[in-house]
């Protein structure tokens, strides 16, 4: 009991938000055309940016599109990408197609930092509306937002995640934290996971001032092809493992399969450079 109240007392709580998007104060219709609205101006501009704007090379974006739009109802989507910049979560989704970017029902609900994001009132709606959930570096893997997303997944949702936590500005190893093997683990349907890398976003926006949007640079994504860890999760339940095992299980497993995609990519990213 102690633990848990300098617990709460350390750490902000954000369960007012999670109220909200459970029952939005102007109503679920209401809400859903507002979110509609953020998440088509939102995705539409970061398609104008990265499409048009700037180089982007493609790769396997299809791949996401079938898992979305071919899998069973009730089975989730989880993406997994690096984070290089702060504008990778909308600038990867510029990627999708217009059908998807359109549909508020499909797209993703996203993590994003409470310290940058939810640090006001309009910020926190604006973030809510583009169907972001405050994440509290920190607080460990029992908190709301991944509850959150637990619940989403129950629903067969997307959810996307950014593993390294935090925006890797020297692009250098960080351990995964071990909040998307809990998702997955107490996933009740095993997701579909799909892992994304991405190079030059950091370009398109830099990580320092000033902040702003540039053109003319090239962009890499590179979307993989699932990861299949329904043998690992079958292990690791007949074998009754800890909470703790099985997340540190999970995780290691998607670092090992998202770094070999970096590698794909960086190929792929730099044979365009010496074009």
């Amino acid at each position: 009991m102690q633990t848990r109240g300098l617990s709460s007392l350390k750490y902000p709580s954000f369960d007012w938000v999670f109220f909200k998007l459970r029952k939005p104060p102007c109503g679920l219709f209401l809400w859903n055309i507002a979110s509609n609205i953020t998440l088509i101006t939102v995705g539409m501009f970061s398609k104008f940016l990265i499409r048009i704007l700037n180089r982007t090379n493609c790769y396997n974006e299809k791949t996401l599109h079938s898992a979305i739009y071919n899998k069973p109802a009730d089975v989730p989507v989880i993406t997994i990408s690096n984070h290089h910049s702060c504008f990778d979560d909308p600038g990867i989704w510029g990627a999708l197609n217009l059908k998807l970017l359109f549909s508020k029902r499909k797209m993703r609900w996203s993590l994003a930092a409470h310290d940058i994001c939810f640090t006001n009132s309009f910020h926190s709606y604006f973030f809510m509306l583009g169907k972001c959930l405050p994440v509290v570096r920190g607080k460990g893997v029992y908190q709301e937002a991944i509850d959150f997303c637990i619940e989403r997944l129950k629903y067969g949702d997307w959810v996307h995640i950014f593993p390294e936590g935090r925006v890797n500005l020297e692009k250098q190893f960080i351990r995964f934290k071990w909040g998307v093997g809990r998702l997955i683990y107490e996933s009740p349907i095993t997701p579909i996971i799909i892992p994304i890398w991405h190079i030059g976003m950091e370009d398109i926006l830099p990580n320092k001032t000033p902040y702003i949007f540039r053109a003319g640079k090239l962009l890499t994504l590179n979307f993989g092809k699932p990861i299949d860890l329904s043998s690992v999760l079958l292990k690791l339940r007949s074998e009754n493992v800890s909470p703790e095992t099985a997340r540190k299980v999970i995780t290691d497993k998607l670092q090992e399969e998202l770094f070999n995609l970096k590698i794909e990519t960086e190929k792929l990213h730099y044979d365009k450079v010496k074009k």
